[in-house]
């Protein structure tokens, strides 16, 4: 994959991500109700599979800190790259930023350190039948992480987490992961769906 491909899925300037932000991300968003927002509530939220960074750039621009937390090694640098490019951008656009805390390492070690209101964990999806229905993006970032064999014991960790619900995003129409309990409640996209965990209180 070429240097202008990987700049093109890591971008928060320009591009759909661009133009959402350009546009104004809003609190009715299924993510955003599933990560807690409320009428006066801006929750503190963990990206435990940053990925693209798109779901916590959204956040973030609702006011959300926002802690990445990505493994791969290669896919973290470019996020890095990614936010210096928007924090040079503008200053609203730093703004966003300043409230990203990005962080290298597998999730699973992470998170027993770590705080926050929400976690959401977006594990690589399985694969779809029908592959021209990926977007390009994703499959570049499949092609740099590879499968997500883990998903379970991710998603087990972050049940563990210090945190008041956890988000799993998920195919709309696909099969829960096995062995995984019944989420309090399921808030559906156009193509995803975010089951909720709600936490007892610690």
């Amino acid at each position: 994959m070429s240097t202008s491909q990987l700049q093109s899925a890591f971008d928060f300037v320009n591009g759909a991500v661009g133009y959402r932000y350009r546009s104004g991300a809003s609190r009715r968003d299924a993510l955003a109700r599933a990560a807690g927002f409320g009428k006066g509530i801006v929750p503190t939220i963990i990206d435990a599979t940053a990925g693209l960074g798109r779901d916590a750039f959204m956040l973030a621009c609702l006011g959300a800190q926002v802690t990445l937390l990505e493994r791969s090694p290669g896919v973290h640098d470019h996020l890095r790259d990614a936010l210096a490019r928007a924090g040079a951008e503008s200053p609203e656009l730093a703004a966003v930023a300043a409230r990203m805390t990005l962080m290298q390492g597998d999730a699973r070690d992470l998170l027993p350190g770590l705080r926050a209101d929400a976690v959401i964990v977006d594990p690589m999806h399985p694969p779809r039948s029908n592959s021209a229905e990926v977007k390009q993006e994703m499959r570049l970032l499949r092609a740099l992480v590879g499968a997500d064999p883990d998903a379970f014991e991710l998603m087990q960790a972050a049940l563990a987490a210090d945190c008041k619900r956890v988000v799993l995003k998920w195919p709309l129409r696909a099969a829960a992961l096995e062995g995984l309990r019944k989420p309090s409640h399921s808030i559906t996209g156009k193509t995803v769906r975010y089951d909720v965990f709600m936490m007892a209180a610690r």
